[in-house]
């Protein structure tokens, strides 16, 4: 069995992000990221927090825009009106989930799409389907895909089972895996919580991704010997024999499953370190777009 690191694979990124960098800024170009965290959600601030350290690391311009829980519809929309017209930041990014009484989708149809670069505006999911490369992928599937090339993981004529059928994750990785294209190529499954002996289905996968936010949901009925497994879920568990009482699993059995795997990814340390890292790399290319139609 062959463990697939995301933070192994996220340096490679990084070590692309840096050199690309340095050619943009010694154009007069500075990368620029500004990200919104509406509330006090300690998980929402943890993410924002490793995103901000990574951008440090790298050189970036680096905003971080913080608004109270009860701020308005408006109020938001105008913080973001804002930022689509500073030239200085090439990527905005709202950190969801937003609290009780925003509107996700609202928002997220406020970010200019070219500064879109969690890949969400509905521009951008639809250059996904067009595969047209000025657009943004989310950077979590991203992510999973970049996994599976850098493993050395065919996936041209593969079966791929997604078991999720979010637009963050599955629905997006569906249309990344059934492109053309390195790491693509491959024959899609989406599966769900309505999928009619989900077991029988995801046993067909050559690779299986579960994004279904359960923890270790995906047991070893779910997987056939010698098949690849990508977990994307992130769940805090009681563990009374951790340090705060509490550890991260994902979205599969891990101890359970992992004898059967051709290869899988732990969590933590799995496809969570991939996410931080695509995000960088979209709003450098981000930058690169708007560089080049100047």
């Amino acid at each position: 069995m062959k463990l697939i690191e995301g933070k192994l694979i996220a340096e490679a990124v990084y070590a692309e992000c840096a050199s690309e960098f340095a050619e943009l800024n010694a154009a007069g170009n500075t990368p620029g990221l500004a990200v919104v965290l509406v509330g006090d959600d300690p998980a929402s601030r943890a993410y924002v927090g490793s995103k901000e350290r990574k951008c440090q690391e790298l050189g970036m311009h680096s905003v971080k825009i913080e608004k109270p829980a009860d701020i308005s519809q408006d109020e938001l929309h105008a913080v973001i009106e804002e930022l689509n017209a500073d030239d200085a930041i090439h990527g905005i990014l709202v950190q969801l989930p937003l609290p009780d009484g925003l509107d996700e989708d609202e928002v997220i149809l406020c970010i200019d799409p070219a500064k879109d670069v969690d890949g969400l505006h509905p521009v951008n999911l639809g250059k996904l389907a067009m595969e047209d490369p000025t657009g943004f992928a989310p950077c979590t599937p991203s992510g999973c895909q970049r996994m599976l090339v850098e493993s050395g993981i065919e996936t041209s004529g593969k079966s791929v089972v997604i078991v999720g059928r979010s637009l963050l994750v599955g629905k997006s990785l569906a249309l990344l895996m059934m492109g053309k294209g390195e790491g693509a190529n491959a024959t899609v499954t989406v599966a769900h919580s309505r999928t009619r002996d989900l077991a029988a289905v995801t046993r067909e996968a050559d690779i299986l991704v579960a994004a279904i936010g359960i923890p270790r949901f995906i047991g070893p009925e779910h997987v056939k010997e010698g098949a690849v497994v990508i977990d994307v879920g992130i769940n805090r568990i009681d563990d009374p024999t951790a340090k705060r009482g509490t550890r991260l699993v994902g979205d599969v059995d891990f101890d359970a499953v992992a004898e059967k795997c051709e290869a899988i990814t732990p969590v933590p340390g799995g496809v969570g370190r991939m996410t931080i890292a695509m995000l960088m790399a979209n709003t450098i290319r981000a930058c690169r777009l708007r560089a080049d139609r100047s």
